[in-house]
């Protein structure tokens, strides 16, 4: 994609050549597994062609890996079955006995425990740090130390960090950063921009929209690629052209989904900051927000994921609120069309930074309906905590 086309562009665009699908739109399905050469030179040579095997890729697989390096302005991408997959692929690719990490407190809970768990018992030593920590990284490096990762915000009390700064530090100490994008769907940030080396995603999420595909991304620059491949290709990481179809298709509406997402959003966070039963409303985009300047600094929107907190704690009480809902659902996963709430206790996975809200603390995604029938509906939740 030319360099100076606009987002909005990029995401309908990214990733499609008709001319080498007999004129189609859209990617079409490629299943294979066994890929045949024609000739002996090609066999013999085969590691320097692109489509030679399945698992390593075919047309669909390879045009996503295309549209996300459109998206993130990477160099290069890799596609794994899931999030929690492409997750685990970089932190091992740095992983070694002896080796030092770096980790936000405000982490995703599975990065945590990857690192408590397969990271531990490979010998690799885990420090996790204030997400608002900026040039004070500089202080916590080791000589040991390989990786800085980064959540911005984070994924469930919503701090945004100074990604500029810490990837300047970073660099200036030879180690890679590497950042958990999933909140900006890729759209509203560009953390390579930015001076980060790797950015993951949970497709699962934005790319896909739908909440019927599981799928993660890594956007790296090519310094990086050869290390995430080997270990990627030794793990034999790979996802089916039928996945990687629906994430195009649902990359072609990123741009119009996230600027509905950031409108409704922000209009159901104004509202609950109004509600007597609301203590606090965890959303960067607010300008009283203490993150808001740094959200302006680096990102073009906010996603529909937020947090609040509620006077009410009374697990009965909850569920009177919580169980009335019809358009909010409860589960895992957020990004789709639909709205979601849960209730959340961020405090588990905090081990430098505290987190003990005055009250009960809630994680929503507002979805693409209509914000006044949500606001309505958490309304009359409220009401239902008598």
């Amino acid at each position: 994609m030319k360099s100076e086309y606009r987002p909005d562009t990029i995401v309908t665009h990214a990733g499609r050549d008709p001319a080498a699908h007999h004129g189609a739109v859209s990617v079409p399905v490629y299943r294979a597994s066994t890929i045949l050469l024609p000739t002996l030179e090609m066999l013999d040579n085969k590691e320097s062609l692109r489509l030679r095997y399945g698992r390593r890729g075919t047309p669909t697989t390879h045009a996503l890996e295309d549209a996300i390096c459109a998206l993130e302005n990477s160099d290069r991408a890799l596609l794994a079955p899931s999030g929690v997959m492409a997750i685990s692929v970089v932190l091992m690719s740095y992983a070694e006995p002896g080796a030092h990490v770096l980790v936000t407190d405000s982490a995703y809970g599975p990065t945590r425990k990857f690192c408590e768990s397969v990271l531990r018992k490979m010998g690799v030593t885990t420090t996790y740090y204030d997400p608002a920590a900026g040039e004070d990284i500089e202080a916590l490096i080791r000589p040991e130390t390989r990786l800085i990762w980064m959540e911005s915000p984070g994924s469930q009390t919503f701090e945004i960090q100074d990604v500029a700064t810490i990837a300047r530090v970073a660099r200036s100490r030879g180690i890679v950063t590497v950042i958990d994008n999933t909140w900006s769907g890729g759209y509203f940030f560009k953390p390579l921009d930015h001076g980060v080396d790797i950015s993951i995603q949970a497709g699962t999420k934005y790319i896909s929209g739908h909440s019927d595909l599981m799928l993660g991304t890594i956007a790296c620059r090519a310094s990086e690629y050869e290390r995430l491949r080997e270990t990627y290709l030794r793990f034999g990481v790979c996802i089916g052209s039928d996945d990687a179809y629906l994430a195009l298709r649902g990359l072609r509406t990123l741009a119009v989904r996230m600027r509905q997402h950031h409108v409704a959003g922000l209009e159901v966070a104004q509202w609950l900051q109004q509600q007597d039963e609301v203590v606090q409303v965890l959303h960067p985009g607010l300008p009283d927000n203490p993150y808001h300047n740094l959200w302006k600094n680096y990102f073009g929107g906010a996603s529909g994921l937020f947090g609040f907190i509620i006077r009410e704690t009374d697990r009965k009480r909850l569920a009177r609120m919580f169980d009335g809902f019809s358009l909010f659902g409860m589960g895992s996963s957020w990004g789709g069309f639909e709205s979601l709430m849960t209730p959340s206790n961020p405090s588990v996975y905090r081990t430098v930074t505290s987190w003990a809200p005055n009250g009960q603390t809630v994680r929503i995604h507002v979805g693409l309906e209509d914000p006044r029938n949500l606001i309505a509906e958490i309304r009359a939740g409220f009401d239902r905590l008598g």
